[in-house]
């Protein structure tokens, strides 16, 4: 009952956030119409029928010359055509948006009793975030953003069952067979870009906490992946850095193509997840991006991670990522977006290196959305806290798969309220079969809560008369 309540007190929270908006739209700057097809190059429906409004636009907050719908989490990349969903807010000099989600549900991991590691809980993964931006003189541009997540409430210190993930750690035990949950204070960073010349433009970006330049989009951010109420079991291989407590990174664009590097705090957030850890820049990372077209987006990176897992101070981790993205618009409102991503870790320790591949797609059809995700991973003995029951530290492969529907079920105030279920069936090793059993099936059923998609209409004429006034706005 308490969780019943919390959610429809955060949903409350939702739909006050949209009655404050002054509009529920986006618009698209123009300025790159050379890049973007005709049906990019857009304005979102003004609700409030301004005239104003109609020349105001809030870009990526990495760079006055790029879409808003091009920024992920962080400072990584997303593909150009990528849907919007959020809440805007037009003020005179800042322009805002706010988005969220949070999934009141039933998981049960082993439906089946087929092993002794599956458990079920109700709870209720969150997130929220604001972001705000200005423009500063002719060429500048200062950002800031805010996320937080009630998981430390509504789903506990402990975290989530979920077969098969790993890391991090509570009450001095490792987070095995358990989601993490993440922190009240997810990110708190500002960032400033400027325009150095024609399709150029440079950027610094500090948190506290933040996200390094390493990994693609983290799953919450990806549209691929905005569905399943899980995180991916390749999280620690590809964008668990995604909350880090001390970061700083400086970027370089010119047209399509970026390069960005960061200093960073390896070290994982601990068990307290209500405050702040100690910062500290003792890890590095670079990442090389392109978007060869509005439809996709490319990353390749490298973090040098120093002392990750509180467990095991001494271990230093190499993290390789290398992921795509691509978003295909279909006709009203509906889309497919797909995302591949390539992870492994190289241990310090051991001198391991454990990969693993992820592929995931999100079909919206007017009212329904049909998803599914595939995962490889290999986890060794150590990770799965079998140590005592393999001296040797062998590898397993694991392998599962996740599909499910969800169905919009009302729309109050630019807010969805949607229902889904989905199940999950793991491909359990052999070595592991008396523990998990051959194929436990995981079942969930659940309510969504999150913003709505943002209206979109031809811009004819007036393109030229917002490109003019981008230029002359702050």
């Amino acid at each position: 009952m308490k969780l019943i309540k919390l959610s429809i007190a955060l949903l409350a929270i939702s739909i006050s956030a949209a009655q404050a908006q002054t509009d529920h739209t986006v618009h698209l700057p123009t300025h790159r119409v050379q890049h973007m097809h005709h049906d990019s190059t857009m304005m979102m429906h003004d609700t409030t029928h301004h005239p104003m409004n109609h020349m105001m636009m809030m870009s990526s907050q990495y760079s006055r010359d790029l879409p808003m719908n091009r920024d992920g989490s962080g400072s990584s990349w997303v593909p150009d055509a990528t849907p919007m969903y959020g809440y805007m807010i037009h003020g005179k000099k800042w322009m805002s948006m706010v988005h969220g989600n949070i999934v009141p549900r039933y998981t049960n991991q082993d439906l089946f009793n087929k092993g002794s590691r599956g458990a079920y809980k109700v709870d209720a993964p969150n997130w929220f975030m604001a972001m705000t931006q200005r423009k500063i003189g002719a060429n500048g541009l200062f950002s800031v953003n805010a996320m937080f997540s009630f998981d430390p409430f509504l789903v506990g210190n402990g975290g989530y069952p979920l077969l098969y993930q790993t890391g991090e750690s509570y009450k001095g035990v490792k987070l095995v067979d358990r989601q993490h949950p993440h922190d009240l204070f997810s990110e708190l960073s500002i960032a400033y870009a400027h325009r150095i010349a024609k399709n150029t433009d440079v950027y610094a970006s500090v948190g506290y906490p933040g996200e390094p330049a390493l990994g693609p989009p983290t799953f919450m951010h990806r549209l691929s992946a905005m569905n399943i109420p899980d995180a991916p079991l390749t999280h620690h291989y590809a964008d668990a850095t995604h909350i880090t407590f001390g970061v700083a990174t400086l970027g370089f664009r010119y047209k399509d193509v970026k390069i960005e590097g960061s200093t960073f705090k390896g070290r994982e957030p601990n068990e307290e997840r209500y405050g702040f850890d100690s910062p500290k820049f003792d890890s590095y990372s670079v990442r090389l991006s392109y978007n060869p077209s509005r439809e996709w987006a490319l990353q390749v990176s490298n973090g040098w991670i120093h002392s990750p897992e509180d467990l095991e101070p001494q271990q230093n981790v190499d993290r390789f990522t290398a992921s795509a993205m691509n978003t295909h618009l279909l006709k009203g409102d509906n889309y497919i977006s797909t995302t591949l991503v390539y992870g492994q870790n190289h241990f310090s320790d051991n001198h391991k290196t454990l990969p693993s591949v992820l592929l995931e797609s999100n079909l919206q059809l007017r009212k329904t959305a049909i998803y599914g995700r595939y995962e490889y991973v290999q986890k060794d003995a150590d990770e799965l806290d079998l140590h005592e029951l393999y001296t040797s530290n062998p590898n397993f492969n694991i392998n599962a798969f996740t599909l499910g529907i969800n169905q919009i079920l009302a729309t109050v105030k630019h807010t969805d309220l949607r229902a889904g279920v989905q199940a999950t069936v793991n491909a359990s090793p052999s070595a592991l079969k008396t523990l998990y059993g051959t194929a436990p099936v995981g079942f969930e059923v659940y309510l969504r809560i999150s913003p709505s998609i943002m209206k979109m209409m031809g811009m004819g004429g007036q393109h030229k008369k917002a490109m003019k006034m981008d230029d002359m706005q702050m």
